[in-house]
């Protein structure tokens, strides 16, 4: 099988994370390669830049900067983590790419699609994604489901960006939705709101019948 290069995107608390990792689980129980990676982070470098950006404490990163974090973060763990990966015939799962950057910063942030794409194509060096699964839902169903579930079970406290008003998650949805609007072989929009089994299933079924992976 070829390596697949698949990525997860979504608001906050739509529940990406989870859903990337039960993929990756059906990967290992078919017993082919797979790793899970996450954006920003994914090694020391890119894990140490993600602490900066989503520290309450530094709210004051402009959004210019918060992009060029972003992208920093981005072309060190493509370099050093997903292309070496897909190289040696390991299929790589993140949570998260170049799309969150269009839809943050591009969209949400207002710095423009055009200056986000440029970046994220010097970023990435033509590593793009096989397929992205885009788990949209309500922003109160994610952050009831997320953030907020998190803080009041104790499990932490919001970061710099969950802690952004209601608005700007707004607009962030929205991003994404534009996105995969343009991108539509590319992107899977899953409803996120469908109980977690339906939602792997759905994501699992789309790998099936697109790459005819026996997953």
């Amino acid at each position: 099988m070829k390596a697949l290069f698949i990525t997860f995107e979504g608001i906050e608390g739509s529940g990406k994370s989870t859903v990337a990792n039960a993929l990756r689980d059906a990967f290992e129980r078919a017993a082919f390669p797979v790793i899970f990676t996450r954006e920003p982070g994914g090694n020391t470098v890119s894990e140490n830049i993600r602490s900066i950006l989503l520290d309450p404490n530094n709210a004051g990163i402009c959004p210019l900067a918060e992009l060029f974090l972003y992208e920093a973060s981005r072309a060190q763990i493509v370099d050093c983590v997903i292309r070496p990966a897909l190289a040696e015939g390991r299929t790589v799962i993140c949570d998260r790419f170049m799309d969150a950057s269009v839809a943050y910063q591009g969209w949400a942030r207002g710095l423009g699609d055009a200056l986000v794409e440029d970046l994220n194509a010097l970023a990435v060096g033509g590593t793009v994604p096989d397929i992205t699964f885009l788990l949209d839902c309500s922003v109160e169903d994610g952050f009831r489901r997320g953030p907020h579930r998190r803080e009041e079970t104790g499990d932490r406290g919001m970061d710099r960006l969950e802690l952004e008003g209601r608005l700007f998650h707004e607009r962030v949805r929205e991003g994404y939705l534009r996105i995969a609007k343009r991108e539509r072989k590319r992107i899977v929009v899953i409803d996120a709101s469908l109980p977690l089994e339906r939602v792997v299933a759905e994501v699992i079924r789309n790998i099936r019948d697109r790459f005819r992976v026996k997953i």
